[in-house]
């Protein structure tokens, strides 16, 4: 089984090292400060190690990384060169270029490369996706996200950066596609430069179309994902609190028989599904692709689709920004 050490024992971070920790294959520990990763060591029963040393470890073959975002290319590329499979939390880079490094490098040394987009992993987002490439909803018409809550403000990312990576990734992964077209609105309200609230479209080739909303100035917290059919709808609901609503199916129809289309309405119909932990289920795949050389989910392909909307959807919300400041 893959033998892993953690980089970055922050707020996200400490929950990985806990899942690969009761997975049994956290070996070590690093972080910039020596004594939380002393701490988390000795909380954990591994070793706190250098990066360095780490890179060095014959006995380490995958490493997890939860560094700040900026830092992801060079932890992971120095990992890959290696020898080392990884794991890397979104985003995958923050630039292009180095995204694309990173995957051409594990391709070519035949190494794991994944992404952290963990609601990929969510088991009522799995349901739904079946449902989807099954034909339950029909051909896609539109889809929506929204993410949104009353902070954590961040300095060094907009609220895009933030949140909506894992918002991308759901919708591309429903459509099976890349958008040929990608717009973005927003609005910043006390951090100079730093967008709070983002409103952004996707239009996809197929004819349908994606609309994802987050915003960390917002009253209450919501996490719903809507996807619209031909045929149904159906409602992903994280933020409900009640594990056994957060998926609804609508099999409603539209009658187009008529001059006007008209709607014939169903009751809401609730999905099981059994319960699991979505990062538990995240770390599990991580391990068991690098253990029987699987290719990941949120693999390179995947992490570098979802880098290209939100590159698109950060110059479109630059230029509108700027129209926004010019008047």
């Amino acid at each position: 089984m893959a033998s892993i050490a953690h980089i970055g024992y922050g707020y996200w971070g400490k929950n990985l090292a806990r899942n690969f920790s009761e997975l049994g294959v956290l070996k070590a520990i690093i972080d910039p400060d020596p004594k939380a990763a002393a701490a988390a060591a000795a909380a954990l029963g591994v070793k706190a190690i250098s990066f360095e040393d780490m890179l060095a470890a014959p006995g380490i073959d995958a490493v997890s990384i939860a560094s700040p975002a900026e830092m992801h290319f060079s932890h992971a590329m120095a990992a890959l060169e290696a020898g080392k499979h990884v794991y890397v939390e979104k985003p995958l880079a923050l630039d292009i270029g180095e995204a694309e490094r990173l995957h051409a490098e594990a391709l070519r040394r035949g190494l794991t490369l994944m992404v952290g987009h963990l609601l990929q992993y969510h088991p009522v987002y799995v349901r739904l996706r079946a449902m989807v490439e099954e034909g339950e909803l029909g051909r896609l018409l539109y889809v929506y996200s929204n993410r949104l809550s009353l902070g954590k403000f961040r300095r060094e990312e907009n609220v895009l950066w933030s949140f909506a990576p894992h918002d991308i990734s759901m919708v591309l992964g429903l459509f099976g596609d890349e958008p040929s077209h990608v717009t973005a609105q927003g609005n910043v309200s006390y951090t100079p430069g730093i967008a709070d609230m983002v409103t952004m479209q996707m239009h996809f080739p197929g004819g349908g179309s994606g609309h994802v909303q987050v915003s960390w100035m917002h009253p209450f917290k919501e996490q719903r994902l809507v996807v619209i059919g031909e045929k149904a709808m159906a409602v992903f609901e994280d933020s409900q609190p009640d594990w056994e609503q957060k998926l609804k199916l609508y099999r409603h129809r539209i009658d187009c028989s008529g001059p006007v289309p008209i709607p014939e309405k169903a009751d809401a119909e609730a999905i099981t599904v059994p319960r699991s932990e979505p990062l538990r289920n995240e770390c599990a795949h991580f391990i068991a692709c690098v253990d029987e050389q699987r290719k990941p989910i949120t693999d390179g392909v995947e992490g570098l689709a979802v880098l290209r909307c939100l590159q698109k959807a950060e110059l479109a919300l630059r230029d509108n920004l700027g129209h926004q400041a010019a008047r």
